[in-house]
């Protein structure tokens, strides 16, 4: 068993597709009513919903997305500096760990990382 799903509520669904397709790899599945899925090629499902009052989330709270090698990692988030997307946490390596976070257009912070 493993988490398969994750359901986002944006303020603008075509930017946030736009945003998981070019920068993640997600690509449409389907659409139900105004939702948009999208799915990765480990088969996430991410829906996109409609809601310009989304609500504040905590400051802690981040999804991620593991690369296969820190140079995966270093390479978008160069790639991602180099489009203007906000970094909130800049890329580190620890050896062990390397990593970065990001932020999407609705706030939601992304942690590309390898380990």
């Amino acid at each position: 068993m493993r988490l398969n799903h994750l359901h986002l509520h944006v303020s603008d669904v075509g930017s946030a597709r736009e945003f998981y397709e070019r920068w993640f790899g997600f690509k449409e599945q389907v659409q139900h009513g105004p939702i948009v899925f999208l799915r990765d090629e480990g088969g996430l499902d991410l829906a996109l919903a409609p809601d310009s009052d989304a609500g504040a989330l905590p400051s802690w709270f981040h999804f991620g997305f593991r690369l296969d090698s820190i140079e995966q990692v270093e390479t978008l988030h160069t790639a991602m500096l180099g489009a203007g997307v906000e970094i909130r946490q800049p890329f580190e390596n620890w050896g062990d760990l390397a990593a970065f976070r990001c932020v999407d257009g609705d706030g939601y912070q992304i942690e590309v990382y390898w380990e």
